[in-house]
């Protein structure tokens, strides 16, 4: 598959969210990997203080640096690579007046007496603004030919639960009516500004329940109230029934043939007891009532209105071959 391919073709930064326990951060895993494949050079960053990236590429834990978590093969080369980044809001601002007004020195005198744990903890809206103002340098570096750090093709965000990712991007939107003028301004204008550009998408990662579903639409509607561009909606953990529409009605009416169920038992050698043939078809039956509601959440998605790309549930978990795996279902439908 080639670049033009993907229905996400000029955007640079992929910000990934989900109600908690959807799997947002293997989804942005799959999501880099899949980018990367396609020849880019892919930042995965995270700014939870989970680590959670460390351990989805079964990876040491890092402090703050960029370095290279995974290299996509392509046949005999390297096709793309991802790196990973834990954004740490101490560091970022360390980082920041190092760069911007060359205080490394004055960096040092405030970290010893507190001042940087101070400004990043007891108030977190400085903190989001630091962890946006990374990922914004980040994104800038191309545009800005800076010689300092790597030049990414493409930033992937594993960003906060669904619940505050609007107040999150959005950060800098107060920062800017409080500072008038002056570099500062200037600063959370040019952030905000990158946030709502198109080169910008926020992606929702949901599962076919319905408390994630309800939480995906109400933070398409926060995002669109904020102006920031909504991506596509990921299914995750999306199951298909081995049973066709006309025997999925049938279990859910409880007309399956008990002889059929019988018959097969005995034709691999189990027992065919009445117990054990009533246990089978009140399994089929759930599972019929299970599909049917998957179905009407399912269509809930597609009235989102977004693209919509499913993930399938790995029956052994989550490593880095799996991880490849999602990648390239990612791929093949489009959304890298």
């Amino acid at each position: 598959m080639t670049r033009g391919d993907s229905d996400w073709e000029g955007v640079r930064l992929h910000i990934v969210t989900g109600k908690g326990g959807t799997g947002k951060t293997t989804v942005a895993g799959a999501l880099a990997l899949a980018l990367a494949a396609s020849g880019q050079t892919v930042l995965l960053c995270e700014v939870e203080g989970r680590q959670g990236i460390a351990r989805l590429f079964d990876a040491p834990n890092r402090t703050y640096d960029e370095h290279r978590i995974a290299a996509v093969p392509d046949e005999n080369a390297t096709a793309g690579e991802v790196y990973g980044l834990a954004i740490d809001p101490e560091a970022a601002l360390a980082e920041y007046l190092e760069m911007y007004y060359r205080m490394g020195r004055a960096v040092r005198a405030l970290d010893k007496v507190g001042a940087i744990d101070f400004a990043t903890t007891i108030a977190p809206g400085v903190r989001d603004v630091l962890l946006t103002g990374k990922v914004y340098e980040a994104v800038r570096r191309k545009e800005k030919k800076r010689t300092h750090g790597r030049v990414y093709d493409a930033v992937v965000l594993d960003a906060p639960p669904t619940g505050r990712i609007a107040r999150f991007l959005g950060v800098n939107a107060g920062v800017a009516d409080i500072a008038r003028v002056g570099p500062i301004r200037r600063q959370a204008d040019s952030i905000m500004t990158m946030m709502r550009a198109p080169q910008t998408v926020v992606h929702l990662v949901t599962l076919l329940e319905e408390m994630p579903v309800q939480e995906t639409a109400d933070g398409i509607a926060e995002l669109r109230e904020a102006k920031i561009p909504v991506g596509a909606v990921v299914v995750n953990l999306a199951e298909q029934s081995p049973l066709d529409a006309k025997a999925l009605a049938a279990a859910a009416g409880g007309s399956l043939p008990r002889s059929d169920f019988t018959s097969a038992l005995r034709e691999t050698g189990l027992s065919a007891d009445d117990e054990t043939v009533t246990g089978l078809l009140t399994d089929a039956r759930e599972h019929a009532v299970r599909v049917e509601l998957e179905n009407e959440l399912r269509a809930q998605v597609t009235a989102l209105g977004r693209p919509t790309y499913e993930l399938p549930r790995l029956t052994d978990g989550v490593d880095l071959g799996a991880l490849f795996e999602l990648s390239h279902a990612l791929t093949a439908q489009g959304m890298a």
